[in-house]
């Protein structure tokens, strides 16, 4: 897939809102923690690939320092080939706490340069099975190389485009148009909101000349109206509740609805059907968080962890007694822990940047051999809470012989309890737990493939081999 369009850097400011200014009857927000993740095109290009294995994303790019992090932050995802830009990266930061946005400052004044498409940007789009165009109104959609280049290939691979009111018309070769309800009135203009979603979509339809207009309408679904067939209403499906408190975080829906519906259409599937798949990851995206559960803590920011214990504590419990003493924010999640990967560092490094001081509830010996199996854990439970503590993102770690960390938590009484995001409420009987005591539960989205498991499994899958090689038959030395 090859997403092409605007990206931006969005970076959300959260804290907390307990006082009025001294100095004007204006609230004092107290910032907790800086993250940042990518936005508009690049967003959805990370997106992309959680349903395909290869996406290349065509995007204006500037050299400054909010360009190379963006660029950084994507290419953990999928490949860059940038265009150029004119001005400098824009840049939205939400300043919010769990219960609502307060405000949204907007920065830079980036546009696509006019330059000729290059040859790299050439090689992509030529090899494209599917394309996913996010207008974000910065000048991508108006660049006419690039434009008449998209279009080209539109009759032999599905274009779905994503528009936005201050881009250009979609192409009428097509295959989908994703407006919101509100994007579909500002296209037709004044008057059109008194139109059902239905007829909107048919006049969209004669006005951009495409095959067919999918207009998403959030907890409504989505209204299909494609060239020669009947209008469908997709409804939302029943999908799990979202683990954060507060308002439901809808940005970045658009973008999961069209990229989701593009990977589809890319595998053979109908309109209807990829809109169907595009409303179901659309609403478990924002149930699980929305673009605000993706963001990455700032490491370049200024970290809240001002209050971290000098020393480290070997009891969990005292440890939580002075982070409260010191007014500062108790930070734990949990896990086996087995053979710590990389994923386990990112969702350790994440969950620190959340608070002043992290514990982790750890699975003991015989905690893990009841959820995992025989031949589990590989270290016993010594050896991960050392493991565990040389970490600098670890503060203490506390290990619970039950199947979950409840009875350690009501004890902990965490302000975050943080878990991967392949968790869903379902899975965390313990959320109930740390809610009554006043914390708040968030997923951290998982980093790459990587499981304990799988490691075993590949390790197991060598053992032949390296015996063979090391001419050790069943009964040598080094099994």
């Amino acid at each position: 897939m090859v997403v092409v369009g605007d990206s931006l850097l969005d970076v959300d400011l959260e804290g907390h809102v307990e006082r009025l200014s001294p100095e004007a009857p204006v609230p004092v927000f107290d910032a907790d923690s800086v993250r940042v993740r990518p936005g508009g095109a690049a967003l959805a290009a990370v997106l992309a690939a959680r349903d395909v294995d290869d996406v290349v994303l065509v995007t204006a790019v500037a050299a400054d320092a909010d360009g190379r992090r963006l660029v950084e932050l994507v290419s953990e995802h999928c490949d860059v080939v940038p265009l150029g830009l004119s001005g400098a990266t824009v840049t939205k930061t939400r300043i919010r706490t769990d219960v609502q946005h307060l405000l949204r400052i907007d920065s830079g004044d980036g546009t696509t340069a006019s330059t000729p498409v290059t040859s790299a940007v050439e090689r992509a789009l030529n090899a494209a099975d599917v394309i996913v165009v996010a207008d974000y109104g910065r000048g991508t959609t108006r660049h006419r190389g690039l434009r008449t280049l998209v279009a080209s290939l539109a009759t032999d691979v599905p274009l779905v485009w994503d528009p936005h009111p201050r881009g250009a018309t979609p192409e009428p070769e097509c295959a989908l148009v994703t407006p919101n309800l509100r994007e579909a009135y500002g296209a037709l203009g004044g008057g059109s909101e008194a139109l059902v979603p239905a007829e909107a979509g048919r006049r969209l339809l004669g006005q951009w000349g495409t095959r067919a207009v999918a207009i998403t309408q959030g907890s409504g679904g989505a209204t299909v109206v494609e060239r020669g067939h009947r209008v469908h209403v997709v409804p939302v499906p029943e999908v799990p509740v979202t683990l954060r408190t507060g308002r439901l975080d809808t940005c970045g829906a658009g973008d999961r609805f069209a990229t989701a519906a593009a990977a589809a259409l890319g595998g053979g599937a109908s309109v209807t059907e990829a809109v169907a798949v595009a409303v179901d990851h659309a609403s478990r995206f924002v149930s699980a968080g929305g673009a605000g559960s993706m963001a990455t803590a700032d490491r370049g920011a200024a970290s809240r962890r001002v209050r971290r214990p000098t020393e480290r504590c070997s009891d969990a419990r005292i440890l939580a007694d002075r982070v409260r003493a010191a007014g500062g924010r108790l930070v734990a999640t949990g896990g086996c822990f087995d053979l710590v990967h990389p994923g386990h560092l990112r969702l350790l490094r994440e969950a620190a940047a959340l608070g002043d001081a992290l514990v982790v509830c750890l699975n003991s010996d015989e905690s893990v051999r009841r959820l995992k199996g025989a031949g589990r854990p590989v270290l016993g439970q010594d050896a991960r809470a050392a493991m565990l503590r040389e970490l600098d993102a670890v503060d203490a770690v506390a290990m619970f012989d039950e199947d979950t960390p409840s009875r350690l938590l009501e004890r902990l009484r965490p302000d975050v309890w943080v878990k991967g995001g392949d968790y869903r409420s379902t899975d965390l009987p313990e959320a109930e737990t740390v809610r009554r005591n006043g914390g708040e539960v968030r997923t951290i989205p998982t980093f790459g493939d990587y499981s304990t498991t799988k490691v075993v499994a590949a390790i197991e899958s060598q053992r032949e081999v390296f015996r063979d090689r090391a001419g050790l038959g069943f009964e040598g030395r080094n099994p």
